[in-house]
């Protein structure tokens, strides 16, 4: 089947969509500001409807970081538990905001809470992808000491995505904090190699590295204006794009 001239301009079709939980929290950071989870979900919807395929992966730092809950004396497997069930609520905001800009919307945690969302497994996630519903993806990897990134990068791995794009508060990779160096180079286009010798601190080594070895380019973009998701998606905006020595 001939794809539609919408979906062709498209540069990727099948994404993974990562973002913060912070992202989730506005100016403030924390907790769920329900205004900017709407604008991110009518970006998400308006790029289903231009044809892509979307899984998203959800952090959890708005609400709860396992890590932070280490520091502070509980049990850094325990917090990681706490911090995995925070996204399923930050996923469940999506869902409902996802649905109500008009896009049928599963939620699959990597921890089984059937009462609450759907369980992760590959096969069904993949049916509801060619069914053409966003599939947020909620828990983790299900493993403590795995973060979110991490997750990203195995789910898109697993659901064969053609990138994974990763929503942040900048418009790509800076050589330092653009907020703190007014000189900061913005990149164009980095390897992964690049990202983990200069230490870069996109995403965590061990995302990175499940990118690279399954030649999934990462493509930095800022998530903070409406329409950054469509213009990413057909090649317009600034970003910046991770990929291998060939590709670049």
């Amino acid at each position: 089947m001939a794809k539609s001239s919408a979906t062709a301009r498209l540069c990727h079709r099948r994404i993974l969509l990562k973002m913060s939980g912070e992202a989730l929290g506005g100016d403030k950071g924390s907790g769920i500001d329900l205004r900017v989870v709407q604008r991110i979900a009518d970006d998400v919807a308006e790029a289903a409807g231009l044809g892509a395929e979307l899984c998203l992966v959800v952090g959890a730092g708005n609400i709860f970081r396992g890590l932070n809950a280490a520091q502070s004396g509980i049990d850094r497997a325990r917090g990681d538990y706490m911090g995995m069930l925070a996204t399923v609520m930050n996923a469940l905001a999506l869902q409902a905001a996802i649905e109500r800009a008009g896009k049928p919307t599963r939620v699959l945690s990597a921890i089984p809470m059937p009462t609450v969302c759907e369980s992760y497994i590959r096969d069904k996630a993949l049916d509801h992808l060619a069914k053409g519903r966003v599939v947020v993806f909620a828990g983790g990897t299900g493993n403590p000491y795995f973060t979110t990134d991490t997750a990203a990068a195995l789910r898109a791995a697993e659901m064969g995505c053609d990138a994974l794009l990763k929503a942040t508060q900048v418009d790509g990779v800076y050589s330092a904090d653009p907020e703190k160096s007014p000189n900061a180079k913005r990149y164009d286009r980095l390897t992964y190699d690049d990202v983990l010798k200069q230490d870069l601190r996109i995403m965590d080594g061990a995302a990175i590295a499940l990118a690279r070895d399954n030649e999934i380019p990462i493509i930095v973009f800022s998530i903070k204006g409406p329409g950054g998701l469509t213009a990413v998606l057909q090649g317009k905006g600034a970003s910046t794009t991770i990929e291998s020595d060939k590709a670049a």
